[in-house]
């Protein structure tokens, strides 16, 4: 999957938007074609249908990029990152997993793109730490919602709001603000090669999800929480009460809790968290394969 054998985008607004136009008329895809091109590509290393499955979400790419124009870099160069990412989520992509080539491919074209963003802004010139990235991406959001976009230092009390929401350092929070607000103000002029107008903060990023994308997490988690729903069915009522208490609380109870509810050792009680483990993992995947199967019978029908 070469980048060359794909739209190119032209400099300027209007080359954006003819790669536009050029990218839609590429079909999307059914969730049953879409698992037989994956499949075709993952065990016959067909590129014709690698080739399908990347231009049916290269819509996807534009879309993601467009949340990240406020940085000041040329609009097709994002483009092309993201597209990098989605040829890397296509190539690891696992169709039998039961979930959409979208929802995986997300993760890597927002990576690819932020990578590159990251690589390009003289401002981050130290190591990109999680910390950092995590800053970089979200404070001028964070500044907005808290009524703090005035140039300048922030207050204490906003200093630690931010902080606190993003879990680094106080000082890491007045760090970035000061370069950030020293490379450009957020009230300046855009001067961009793209033809676009207006100021720095009309082009402010949004992380909340596009509506497709809320649609696309909630139908993926439904699936989910179904296919585990029915996979716990295998579990006995001390097996299950073990798995629910150990893995899916946001409060965990120890080891120890249970050892004293069950009146075993705390070995005994992880031994059968584990296998409790084991036997829903093993009936997910089995359902996923069943899935999966059930899906080649409708394609050939």
């Amino acid at each position: 999957m070469a980048r060359n054998n794909l739209p190119s985008i032209a400099a300027g607004e209007g080359g954006l938007n003819r790669y536009l136009d050029e990218i839609r008329k590429f079909p999307m895809l059914e969730p049953q074609e879409e698992y037989m091109l994956a499949k075709r590509y993952q065990e016959h290393d067909d590129r014709k249908a690698a080739h399908k499955l990347v231009t049916s979400h290269l819509r996807l790419v534009a879309k993601i990029a467009m949340g990240y124009r406020g940085y000041g870099l040329p609009i097709g160069e994002v483009v092309s990152e993201g597209n990098v990412g989605l040829m890397q989520a296509v190539k690891k992509f696992e169709p039998d997993r039961g979930f959409r080539l979208a929802t995986y491919a997300m993760w890597w074209i927002k990576a690819a793109i932020q990578e590159y963003i990251l690589r390009s802004w003289s401002l981050v010139k130290m190591g990109t730490t999680a910390n950092q990235k995590r800053l970089f991406f979200n404070l001028r959001r964070l500044k907005g919602k808290i009524q703090a976009l005035d140039e300048g230092d922030l207050k204490p009390e906003q200093v630690k709001e931010i902080a606190t929401t993003l879990k680094v350092s106080e000082d890491e929070v007045v760090s970035m603000n000061r370069r950030l607000s020293g490379d450009a103000s957020l009230n300046a002029p855009i001067k961009a090669s793209e033809g676009d107008s207006g100021q720095w903060q009309d082009w402010l990023v949004d992380d909340h999800d596009n509506q497709e994308e809320i649609l696309i997490e909630q139908d993926e988690l439904e699936s989910r929480r179904a296919l585990l729903a029915n996979a716990m069915k295998v579990l006995n009522d001390r097996e299950r009460r073990i798995f629910e208490a150990r893995r899916l609380t946001e409060d965990p109870l120890t080891l120890e809790d249970l050892s004293a509810e069950f009146d075993i050792s705390r070995e005994r009680v992880r031994q059968i968290e584990v296998r409790a483990f084991e036997k829903v993992q093993d009936a997910v995947r089995k359902a996923a394969l069943e899935r999966a199967n059930s899906l080649r019978v409708v394609e050939g029908a």
